[in-house]
C-alpha cells in the first residue's frame, strides 16, 4: 500500500498529527521539524523519500495540526521524544531511521542517546547538542505567553533563511502556531544539554549543517560530529537555518546517501563483482557530465540492488546475463560474463545460461551472445597459460 495519508488521533488529539507517505513495506523513516514550523517544512524532501522510505513527519504540539495540550510549561525535548515513541508505537513501528531539523534534530539527538535500540540511522539538520543556554528561551516563552507570536513571526525570514530568500506557508505557520505550545518547545529548548552524553550515540550519524545559519552555526554541527564516533558532516553553502526549505536538493543529496543508496558500500560490491580494473577505467573516464550517473550506479544498482541478499551473487549474474541477451547488449554482456566468473560460476554453468537464452530470447540472440562469451573465456584460458 502507498500513498499520502494525514492523521490526528480521534482521541482529541492524543497523539501528534502527522503525515504517511510511502510503502507500508518500507523502511520507516521519521522527520522532525523545526520550532515554529509544520510539517510543510519537509514538503520538498519528503516526496523523494518516500520512493525508497515510509516516511512520517509529524507537528511540534502547537504547530500546525498537532494539539498544543500535549505539552505543558517546563515541558523537556525528553517528553516531545516520548511524543514521537507514542507515534511510532500507534503506527506498528518498532525500529526507525530519523531526521530532524534544529528542536526537531534535538529530538533524534535525545532519541539516539536514551532510546538507541529504536534508532537505526540519525540524521541531525542545523541543530545542536545545546542552545546557547536557557535564558534566551525562557525569555522568549515569556515574551510569547504575554505578547503571543506576530511579533516574532515578522522576523522569522532573518532566523530561518539567507537574505532574499522567503518561504511565506512556512512564515504563516509561525504567526499561526498555539502561544502556549510554542512558548512549552522553548522551555524544552532552555532546559536541553546533551554534550557529555554525545559519545553514547551509536547510530550511524549525519549531521547536515547551514553554512549561513546563525541560529545553530556550523561550529554546532562540528561539535556534536566530533563527540560522535564515525559521524559525517556536510555544509551546504547558501543555505541558513531551514535548508530543507532552502536548498532542498542539497539535503536531499546527503540524506539519500545516509538513509537510501550506500554509494561507499555499493562501490566496494561493484569493485568485487565487476573488478578493479573496469571500474578504475570508469572512474577515470568520468566527467561533470556523467558524475551523476556514475554516483546513480554506485548508490541504486550496486549500492541497494546487487547488496540484497534475497538472492545470491551467482544468481544475480545469471539474471543479469539472461536480461543483457535478451536486449542485444554484448558489449555489457562481455563485462557481466567476466563478473559471473568471479561471483564463482563456471564456464558450463555460463553456457547452460545462453543455452536458454536460445530458447527464450531467440536463437541469433544466442548465437551472438555464445561468440561473446567464447571471447572472453578464451581471454581467461589466455591468461591462466601464460
Amino acid at each position: 500500500m502507498t500513498g499520502r495519508t494525514d492523521h490526528i488521533a480521534p482521541d482529541e488529539g492524543a497523539l501528534l498529527h502527522h503525515r504517511v507517505e510511502g510503502a507500508v513495506s518500507a523502511p520507516p523513516l521519521l522527520l522532525g521539524p523545526s520550532l515554529g514550523t509544520s510539517l510543510a517544512l519537509w514538503d520538498a524532501v519528503a516526496p523523494e523519500l518516500s520512493v525508497t522510505h515510509r516516511v512520517v513527519r509529524w507537528d511540534l504540539p502547537g504547530h500546525g495540526a498537532s494539539s498544543a495540550s500535549l505539552i505543558g510549561p517546563g515541558a523537556t525535548v525528553g517528553d516531545l521524544a516520548a511524543l514521537v515513541l507514542a507515534l511510532a508505537d500507534s503506527l506498528g513501528i518498532d525500529r526507525f531511521s530519523y531526521a530532524g531539523v534544529s528542536l526537531g534534530g534535538a529530538v533524534g539527538l535525545h532519541l539516539a542517546v536514551h532510546h538507541p535500540e529504536r534508532v537505526d540511522r540519525l540524521a541531525v539538520i542545523c541543530s545542536s547538542a545545546h542552545f546557547n543556554g536557557a535564558k534566551p528561551w525562557e525569555e522568549r516563552a515569556a515574551r510569547v505567553r504575554a505578547e503571543g507570536l506576530a511579533g516574532l513571526a515578522a522576523g522569522a525570514d532573518a532566523r530561518w533563511f539567507t537574505p532574499g530568500f522567503t518561504v511565506p506557508g512556512l512564515v504563516e505557520d509561525h504567526r499561526t502556531a498555539d502561544p502556549e505550545g510554542y512558548a512549552a518547545c522553548c522551555d524544552a529548548l532552555a532546559a536541553f544539554d546533551l554534550r557529555e552524553r554525545l559519545p553514547r550515540v551509536c547510530a550511524p550519524t549525519l549531521l547536515v549543517a547551514g553554512r549561513e545559519d546563525p541560529a545553530t552555526p556550523p561550529a554546532h554541527l562540528r561539535e556534536i560530529a566530533d563527540a560522535v564516533r564515525g559521524a559525517g558532516l556536510v555544509e551546504i553553502p547558501g543555505a541558513s537555518h531551514l535548508a530543507p526549505a532552502e536548498r532542498p536538493e542539497a539535503v536531499l543529496t546527503a540524506l539519500r546517501a545516509h538513509f537510501v543508496g550506500d554509494a561507499a558500500r555499493g562501490m566496494s560490491v561493484r569493485r568485487q563483482v565487476l573488478g578493479d580494473e573496469h571500474v578504475d577505467r570508469a572512474q577515470a573516464g568520468q566527467s561533470a557530465f556523467t558524475a551523476r550517473f556514475q554516483d546513480f550506479i554506485s548508490r541504486y544498482a550496486w549500492g541497494e540492488v546487487w547488496t540484497d541478499e534475497t538472492l545470491s551473487r551467482r544468481e544475480r549474474s545469471m539474471i543479469t546475463m539472461t536480461a543483457l541477451v535478451a536486449h542485444g547488449h554484448y558489449d555489457e554482456l562481455a563485462m557481466h560474463v567476466r563478473a559471473a566468473r568471479r561471483n564463482g560460476l563456471t564456464p558450463e554453468e555460463i553456457g547452460a545460461v545462453l543455452l536458454q537464452t536460445g530458447v527464450y530470447c531467440g536463437v541469433p540472440a544466442a548465437n551472438s551472445a555464445f561468440a561473446v562469451a567464447r571471447g572472453v573465456l578464451s581471454e581467461e584460458g589466455g591468461r591462466a597459460g601464460s
